[in-house]
């Protein structure tokens, strides 16, 4: 349609300045393109976007325009950007009546913001500012609930990853609460992560010094996880058992 014709002339125009070595002028090019993929809700197009966005600051970053500090600001606002501008639509949908825009249409924006919510989250997570990333984590986590339910695999995945970001601030028994909830749901459902959830379920454990319990947790992800053929979360569950009967030891 006209809009995808857009979006695809304007990558392109993008990757020209690019390979010309006109940084400032692809990045004005891929956010008139991402604009455009976030309003017509064209999925290929925000990734490849993304895509584009992620080469131009690496080629930046690589020769020597922006620090380190730079290339997480422009991350961030990129974020910010999807964010508001998904927020921005939703709000305008609301207005709509069904026989213009149906529910499923208006469910899929909102799910829509949910994965940018959860990417956004895992970055900062990533950059080490779990506190942030909570607050993306619980708005990601009620969008998934309402609109999937609680028994969705992504809504348990997000439930995991909210309580991992808790645990790493410390609060280790709210975590504990959602983490608990996951793992019930995983096994429920037998949820294909299902070796994941335990072993950061386990984990939590291990933080409340509840090391009986957090073994017995391993022991279990470490047999799902071989069930999966997951040889790093196999390698990954070893260690920390290993871990887990040294503390056992200084402890006796």
């Amino acid at each position: 349609d006209a809009a995808e014709a857009e979006i695809i002339q304007l990558l392109k125009r993008a990757k020209l300045s690019i390979m010309k070595d006109e940084p400032e002028e692809a990045e004005l090019i891929l956010h008139d393109a991402l604009r455009l993929a976030y309003q017509s809700d064209n999925k290929k197009a925000i990734t490849y976007t993304y895509d584009l966005v992620t080469l131009l600051t690496s080629l930046n970053y690589c020769l020597g325009r922006l620090d380190a500090e730079k290339v997480q600001e422009f991350a961030l606002a990129g974020y910010e950007f999807c964010i508001s501008t998904l927020e921005e639509k939703i709000e305008r949908e609301k207005e709509l009546a069904e026989d213009i825009m149906s529910v499923e249409e208006k469910a899929n924006t909102h799910l829509l913001l949910g994965m940018c919510l959860d990417s956004c989250a895992r970055y900062l997570l990533f950059s080490k500012q779990p506190s942030q990333a909570q607050r993306m984590y619980e708005k990601a986590l009620q969008i998934s609930q309402e609109i999937q339910g609680e028994r969705h695999p992504q809504t348990i995945v997000l439930m995991s990853d909210l309580a991992t970001t808790l645990d790493a601030q410390g609060h280790f028994d709210e975590a504990y609460i959602y983490m608990q909830r996951a793992s019930d749901l995983a096994r429920e459902i037998n949820h294909p992560e299902l070796h994941m959830v335990l072993s950061n379920l386990a984990a939590i454990l291990t933080h409340r010094e509840r090391y009986t319990q957090a073994e017995e947790i391993y022991q279990e992800a470490l047999k799902q996880a071989e069930l999966k053929r997951d040889e790093v979360s196999i390698q990954h569950i070893q260690e920390e058992l290993a871990d887990l009967a040294r503390k056992s030891r200084l402890l006796t």
